[in-house]
């Protein structure tokens, strides 16, 4: 069984920072993608940051500059720096990835979620 758990949502104020992560457990055998994405009260969920396996990123141009996204491939583990937080970044953030199981399976992961709120 595969799972993403997130933590370190809260509620922080504008122009604060705060940092989100993801670990992956189970029987992986390797992840290739992982990303986070954030949901608004009535929005669709929308890509945050990427990474690639070989530590490409992409951003979107909402949080470029504010925004780091990072893994560590031995904890298996994926990271988002988030600093000069504003209240439109006010959303339930996700991690996903796209794993390869132990039996050499490939799948899409999503996590259960974290709440970030940034008030003004």
């Amino acid at each position: 069984q595969v799972q993403l758990v997130e933590s370190g949502g809260g509620l922080v104020q504008a122009g604060e920072s705060l940092t989100l992560s993801c670990a992956a457990s189970g029987s992986i055998f390797s992840i290739d993608n992982m990303g986070w994405y954030r949901q608004a009260p009535g929005k669709q969920r929308d890509l945050v940051a990427a990474i690639s396996s070989g530590g490409r990123s992409n951003y979107a141009d909402s949080v470029k500059g504010r925004f780091t996204i990072s893994r560590d491939h031995a904890k298996k583990m994926l990271y988002l720096q988030m600093s000069s937080l504003k209240p439109e970044d006010t959303a339930v953030y996700y991690c996903n990835a796209d794993i390869w199981s132990s039996s050499l399976a490939r799948r899409n992961y999503w996590g259960q979620g974290t709440q970030v709120t940034v008030s003004s």
